[in-house]
């Protein structure tokens, strides 16, 4: 499902790099790796073996990628930091968001949910960041809603919602800046998305139409699989860009508005806490245990916003005997003691004591918060939902008042340094919907966040941090080369022509809103990603007649740009660059160009890879 979160194994190799460079300022309790969550981008980077099936292993050029990235817009922040100020803003978001399990909403007590107006949580919480003399610099802003507005169909690797309000910010701020360039920076953050769909139209049976908003999201004909949740727009694009404007435009008005000031001393708490033996003391004459993790049935019949496959539902409570049959001869048998912790959740996968190759799941997990001020961020290790995550806001808020620190702004920070999945509240498990089946430590999962959460919490308030334990330390697993992602292979090119050649020509003129699209002889993009950092596969140039240059305008972070590469036979292969003319664009003479590389054999049996590049023939655009 995912290829967005962060893996403790990632932060490993951060906090290394960090550490060479800085000495003891970023360090383990300090740093907070927060996925900005796409389920659109390259996978392949953690170092449990469940994440290896999607991505076929562990692999190592998109795991460098990410490294890389981070560290670098460290050392960006830490070169141009200054002293400054923090404000604090919240607002509601509205026409944006769904529950996608109603249904397990409604079991939790009723006396509970009259609290509330809504099932999801609707509220953005917005830090804008200036310097001393009131100079824009950047903003975080939180908001709890799954970045699943382009569905499992897509193959493009995109931001998905959130990174469009990011980007839509940042090309305000940074004007004439291409995306990713400029000083300005815009940071549109997760919280307690767990249940929570951009999909707002809510699910149809796409092959009759009809709603199959059921416990079960399931079609009378065609089953689960059938039954998908719909965006607003006419299609994925188009849902992706109508709730990220949403989103930004909240942002832009919070943003605006923001007065009220954070100050106050700067503190943080982090422990490793080995997840699948938590003691929780629920009251006085009641104590509790997690599990060692398992994924149950439903969690193979994915969401309203990614179907899974064959006849899983969500919902099951009870086993297949069939796909059971299948898991115990090739995985093995659950054991009776994790069957009966995870209670009523039937197993899929027991990978809590699953070992080969490498342990499945991850037993020890991060909790960690970041108080800046009075504001407190709590960094949980997965995907919380709407309830979970008010329990956990309001029993850290408790705690924060109840050790003379009132008044604390409390977020949740979602998805940070170890992906553990989903937390749904002990009274949402019972129904075993998805985001149940994929609460791997069991029922009593969100009870233990609760209690380890208040324990920093009052480490912070009570300035006790450094009597915290620091608890066992993840595993490193050496892992080396588990992939099965086939080797690049030597590219070729069709008789007569050479890489970047045009294939298929732009027309003479356009009109905005029209669409360019040109076809180059290509070669595989992962031969400029694995071997060449921030590499750039297109660009969209203006001609300027005073100087008689070309200016890029676009690239291929840019909204509306497009690059899809298709495969051929016997190592050929093809490069289609369109270009969705905005409607504001100005007049005049452009053209489209194509980065890439090709892999060439030598005879000693080594291989070079040499960049190329190709042109579109240039073209007009005229007024509307």
């Amino acid at each position: 499902e995912k290829s967005e979160e962060e893996d403790e194994w990632l932060g490993f190799f951060v906090l290394k790099k960090l550490k060479s460079k800085y000495g003891e300022l970023y360090r383990q309790d300090n740093v907070i790796l927060s996925g900005t969550h796409t389920h659109s981008g390259p996978g392949g980077y953690f170092q449990y073996t469940l994440f290896w099936i999607t991505s076929k292993g562990l692999i190592r050029p998109s795991l460098n990628a990410i490294v890389n990235g981070i560290v670098k817009s460290i050392d960006i922040a830490h070169q141009n930091m200054k002293r400054g100020r923090l404000f604090i803003n919240r607002g509601t978001v509205e026409n944006s968001q769904i529950n996608r399990s109603p249904f397990s909403y409604l079991e939790n007590p009723a006396s509970e949910r009259s609290r509330y107006s809504s099932n999801t949580d609707k509220e953005m919480v917005m830090l804008k960041m200036v310097d001393e003399n009131g100079q824009e610099l950047g903003l975080i802003s939180w908001f709890a809603v799954h970045p699943v507005s382009m569905n499992n169909t897509n193959h493009l690797v995109n931001s998905d919602n959130v990174g469009y309000a990011s980007y839509l910010f940042e090309q305000e701020k940074n004007k004439g800046m291409l995306p990713g360039e400029g000083s300005f920076v815009a940071a549109f953050a997760s919280s307690n998305l767990g249940d929570v769909s951009p999909n707002t139209k809510g699910p149809f049976c796409v092959n009759t139409g009809e709603s199959c908003n059921n416990p079960h999201s399931t079609c009378p004909m065609g089953g689960a699989k059938m039954c998908m949740a719909m965006g607003p727009g006419n299609d994925m694009f188009d849902s992706t860009r109508i709730i990220g404007q949403n989103i930004y435009l909240k942002a832009r008005d919070l943003y605006e508005q923001a007065y009220q000031e954070v100050t106050g001393p700067l503190s943080s708490a982090h422990q490793w806490v080995n997840m699948s033996d938590v003691s929780v003391k629920l009251n006085a004459t009641h104590t509790v245990k997690t599990c060692k993790p398992a994924l149950g049935h439903s969690f193979a019949a994915g969401t309203i916003d990614g179907v899974g496959a064959f006849n899983f539902t969500q919902g099951s409570v009870e086993g297949n005997p069939f796909w059971d049959e299948i898991r115990d001869q090739l995985l093995g048998e659950p054991s009776n003691e994790t069957k009966a912790c995870h209670k009523p959740k039937p197993i899929l996968f027991s990978t809590g004591e699953m070992t080969r190759p490498h342990p499945w799941h991850p037993d020890i997990v991060d909790v960690q918060i970041a108080a800046i001020g009075s504001l407190a961020i709590i960094a949980v290790p997965g995907e919380f939902t709407t309830m979970s995550g008010r329990r956990l806001r309001e029993a850290v808020k408790r705690e924060f008042d109840s050790h003379g620190t009132p008044r604390m702004d409390v977020i949740i920070a979602g998805l940070c340094n170890v992906y553990t999945h989903y937390i749904t509240t002990y009274e949402e498990y019972q129904v075993q919907r998805y985001e149940a089946a994929s609460t791997i430590y069991g029922p009593h999962t969100l009870s233990a966040y609760i209690q380890l959460y208040r324990g920093l919490a009052r480490a912070i308030a009570t300035n006790t941090v450094q009597d915290l334990p620091r608890g066992p330390e993840p595993p490193f697993l050496n892992i080396g080369n588990m992939t099965l992602l086939p080797p690049l292979t030597a590219d070729r090119m069709p008789a007569n022509k050479t890489f970047g050649d045009v294939l298929q020509e732009v027309r003479q003129q356009y009109r905005a809103t029209e669409v360019v699209e040109v076809t180059f002889v290509g070669a595989n993009p992962r031969n400029s990603a694995e071997n060449v950092t921030e590499h750039n596969f297109l660009t969209v140039e203006r001609h300027t007649n005073t100087s008689d240059s070309w200016h890029v305008v676009w690239n291929d972070a840019s909204w509306d740009t497009r690059f899809y590469w298709t495969k051929g036979s016997f190592g050929r292969s093809n490069v289609t660059i369109e270009w969705h003319i905005p409607c504001d664009t100005e007049p005049g003479v452009y053209r489209i160009r194509y980065f890439g590389h090709y892999k060439k054999k030598l005879s000693n049996n080594r291989a070079v890879f040499i960049p190329f590049e190709g042109t579109s023939s240039v073209f007009e655009i005229t007024t509307l």
